[in-house]
Formats: structure tokens, C-alpha cells, sequence
């Protein structure tokens, strides 16, 4: 009788281990910080941190970073429905409605950033009138908040193990001001200890099809029309302006932990998910900040933004040269009123924005330009 020999089905499962050198541990040190430079996300680098010893003493030293906020969480998530109104008509407004419009589309929104940058938040029961709210990063050791089961860490927590970040990255869940659809608002602001300069780009309307815009003369004459100041239409840009500005300043200051604990920082961005809006900050500003401390507004947790000259440029219609046509279409650039930097230059507006919206940033230069003052708020 023939005797078949089979192999025992555990051992294919799980071998035998080969005397052979894991050929991975011939990788140096460089080699494997550029790999984790190139993967960037929080997330996956602290997975990476656990795969073993070595990855856990090297992802530290990684220097590109990119921290994505998953969610807000808030104690007072009333409903947000009771807001109608919107950042999009053009129609007349009374200046009390602008007013209401700026604090029920920015408050609550900017209400959930003010822990965005918090340390640990206490869970005491014996408090439970107290109101705050949190941007959150699923995963991480300390600093948790715990709601549904699911454990939740800010940002300053996560990036405490990083000792090396020259590159960083925030990237919140969603812009914060309230919009219609089919409106279009961004802005892109630089900040030392305070406001460097803000670029803000808006439309009414944004469509593809250039024959659906009957309402504009033929006879443009790059001026800013009557109906503009009758109709409410400066009154919106000036609301959407404020909106914006607010919310860089509070971006801002939420940044002033981060900043002051990663001193190795070359640059960092805090944008939006939604391409809303984009704080810049290089080395040169970021040590001006732990410097000179910044000056806060006493009415809320934001920077102080101080004394302004704006410039706006306004095109009733302006047709892309992709067929897009934005309807109201509003350039406003916006410096400190003591910035001594040359006036004329518009270099840095029209390089603002990326893309078709900095096309449009090119061609709104081109038009007259307006002058307007703000004062520090």
C-alpha cells in the first residue's frame, strides 16, 4: 500500500521562518523619513508609528504634516435651520438685517472653532449649563472627548509627539460661513502677530451657460453701475468682506498653541475642506507671532483686526475664458492701514487664487478700482 504524505495545512498557513535577514532593515534611516514625509496624513503616520520600534522612534521626526478634522462636536448643536437668511441676494437690506445676517451665519460656526485648539476638555457632570465646542480627530491618546461611543482628540493633542513639523497642513471639515448654493465666497489671508493682508473673491451667482445672463449692458464701461448702491449690492459685499475677516481672525488665534509649541515650523496653512477660505502664515510670520504676542478682540476669541484700506473691484458679469460666468463678480483686496508696502501693487491680489478663480482675480484687476477704509474691529 502507497503511502501519500500531505503536508500539514498549518504549516502553508504559517511557515517556517527562512534564516534570512528582512531585507527591509537595510533601508536607512533617510529613506524611510522620506516615505513618511510623502504619506503626510496624521492618521496614517501614527499607524505607521505602531507597525514597530523602529517606525514609532522615526515617525516623530517626520516634517510634512497634514492633520484632517473630522468633525465638530458641540454641547449646543441647536438647529441651524431657524437661519434663513443668506448670503446671496442682491435685493435691499436694511443695515440692522446685515447686521443679524453677519452673527447667525458666523457665530455658530465660529463658536464650534473656539476649542478647535483645546487641551483637554473636562467631562464634569456637575456643569452641565456650561456650552463649548470642539474640531475633533478620530484616534489619538490624550485630550479625548468622548461622544457616541466614539473617542475624538484635537489637534494640539495629536501633534504633540511630532518634535520635526516644518510643513503643516489643517484641514477643517467646512468653511464657516453659511452660503447659498451656486454663491461663490473665498478669501485667502496672510497673518504675522496680526492681519497682513486678505484677498476675498465673490459672486452672486456662478453659472456655465453665458447665454442665461440677459441683464448686462453691452456698453460696460468697467464702472461700478447705480444699482449697485440702491439695490443692496455693497451692502452685501460689505457683509460678506466682515464675514470673512472674522473668520481668519478667529482661525487665527486658535493657531497660537501650535505655533508656540512647534517652533521648527516653515510655514503653515489652515484651509477648509470646501476651499472656502485659506490662512497662510511662512517662518518670517510665524516667529513674528511668538514674538510679539498678538492683540485680541475683547468681544470674542479672535485676533483684533486692525485699522483697513481695501480695494474693490466689481464686474456686473464676467465671462471666463472656460465659458463660466460669474454674476456680480467682486474682488476685494485688503491691507492694514499702516502697511507701508507700495499701493499700486496688485501682484499678490491676482496671484491670490489658483485656477479659474484666479484667472477671474486677473481680469477683475484690470477693471477701475475703488477705494473703501474699515476700522479696527
Amino acid at each position: 500500500m502507497a503511502l501519500i504524505h500531505r503536508s500539514d495545512p498549518l504549516s502553508r498557513i504559517h511557515p517556517e521562518p527562512l534564516n534570512q535577514p528582512d531585507l527591509f532593515d537595510y533601508l536607512p534611516d533617510s529613506i524611510l523619513l522620506l516615505v513618511f514625509n510623502r504619506i503626510g496624513d496624521v492618521k496614517a503616520l501614527g499607524r505607521c508609528g505602531v507597525v514597530s520600534k523602529r517606525f514609532h522612534s522615526l515617525v516623530p521626526q517626520v516634517e510634512n504634516v497634514v492633520v484632517r478634522v473630522d468633525c465638530v462636536i458641540s454641547d449646543d448643536d441647536d438647529s441651524s435651520s431657524s437661519s434663513s437668511s443668506s448670503l446671496s441676494s442682491d435685493k435691499p437690506r436694511s443695515s440692522s438685517s446685515a447686521v443679524s445676517a453677519i452673527f447667525r451665519l458666523i457665530f455658530k460656526p465660529l463658536h464650534a472653532l473656539t476649542q478647535l485648539l483645546s487641551t483637554k476638555r473636562s467631562s464634569s457632570p456637575s456643569s452641565p449649563s456650561s456650552s463649548a465646542s470642539s474640531l475633533s480627530i478620530t484616534g489619538g491618546d490624550d485630550g479625548e472627548i468622548e461622544q457616541n461611543g466614539v473617542t475624538h482628540h484635537s489637534p494640539t493633542q495629536v501633534l504633540k509627539n511630532f518634535n520635526e513639523i516644518r510643513l503643516l497642513r489643517i484641514e477643517l471639515p467646512a468653511g464657516e460661513l453659511g452660503i447659498d448654493d451656486g454663491v461663490l465666497l473665498k478669501w485667502r489671508a496672510e497673518f504675522g502677530s496680526t492681519l497682513e493682508n486678505c484677498v476675498i473673491l465673490g459672486a452672486s451667482s456662478v453659472s456655465t451657460d453665458p447665454s442665461s445672463d440677459d441683464t448686462v449692458s453691452s456698453e460696460d464701461s468697467g464702472s461700478i453701475p447705480e444699482s449697485f448702491y440702491t439695490n443692496g449690492g455693497l451692502k452685501l459685499r460689505v457683509v460678506w468682506t466682515i464675514s470673512s475677516l472674522i473668520a481668519a481672525s478667529a482661525r487665527h488665534y486658535l493657531l497660537q498653541p501650535i505655533i508656540a509649541e512647534h517652533k521648527t515650523l516653515d510655514s503653515l496653512v489652515l484651509t477648509d475642506t470646501d476651499g472656502q477660505g485659506v490662512l497662510c502664515m511662512n517662518r518670517d510670520q510665524l516667529e513674528e507671532l511668538r514674538v510679539k504676542p498678538l492683540s485680541a478682540s475683547s468681544a470674542s476669541k479672535r485676533t483684533l483686526v486692525p485699522a483697513l484700506n481695501m480695494r474693490l473691484w466689481y464686474a456686473p458679469s464676467l465671462e471666463l475664458p472656460d465659458g463660466t460666468v460669474l454674476k456680480g463678480a467682486t474682488l476685494v483686496a485688503i491691507r492694514p492701514s499702516e502697511c507701508k508696502k507700495e499701493v499700486c501693487d496688485v501682484s499678490w491680489v491676482a496671484s491670490a487664487f489658483d485656477g479659474v478663480y484666479g484667472v477671474a482675480a486677473k481680469m477683475l484687476v484690470k477693471r477701475r478700482t475703488y477705494c473703501l477704509e474699515m476700522n479696527s474691529f
